[in-house]
């Protein structure tokens, strides 16, 4: 009796992720901005490199600059990081003297991470550094092209803000 019946169609082709220029994957979005971040960490993180920090401690360090002395869950909620790698963090840039831990008022088990002027020194050297290499991460693009992809970006990595 099942033979009488017709075939099903075919399935439709599903496209598959390749991590090539052209993937027309659900993943083809993803996977170019992995590769992007990649390509930005490197050249980031050879700026970093004289100054004796890593792109997990800057990242912390824009967060103290931009927000002020912050608890741990917090800084580590901010970074993408979790418990354990958030106090590596915080235990590397108090030992180079960059940041210090200080007791919370009212709450006598957390620890309020504050950068020093040694660390804001530091972050503002890294800017320094970085500005020769920041035209590599450009590079191959038009200026019009940086702005379009800054602004798109902005907008893809902020969406609950407006882009601000």
């Amino acid at each position: 009796m099942t033979a009488d019946l017709p075939a099903p169609p075919p399935a439709p082709a599903i496209a598959r992720a390749t991590d090539r220029p052209g993937d027309a994957s659900p993943f083809a979005l993803g996977l170019l901005l992995r590769r992007a971040h990649w390509h930005a960490a490197t050249v980031m993180s050879e700026a970093l490199r004289p100054l004796g920090i890593e792109l997990r401690h800057f990242a912390v360090l824009i967060v103290l600059v931009n927000d002020g002395p912050t608890v741990q869950r917090d800084l580590a909620a901010a970074t993408g990081s979790d418990k354990a790698g958030i106090m590596r963090v915080v235990d590397d840039l108090e030992r180079k003297g960059l940041a210090v831990r200080k007791a919370v008022p009212g709450d006598r088990r957390a620890r309020a991470v504050e950068i020093t002027p040694e660390g804001l020194a530091l972050f503002d050297a890294a800017h320094a550094a970085a500005q020769p290499l920041a035209g590599r991460l450009a590079a191959g693009l038009e200026p019009g092209e940086v702005r379009a992809l800054t602004e798109l970006l902005t907008r893809f990595a902020h969406p609950d803000d407006g882009g601000a």
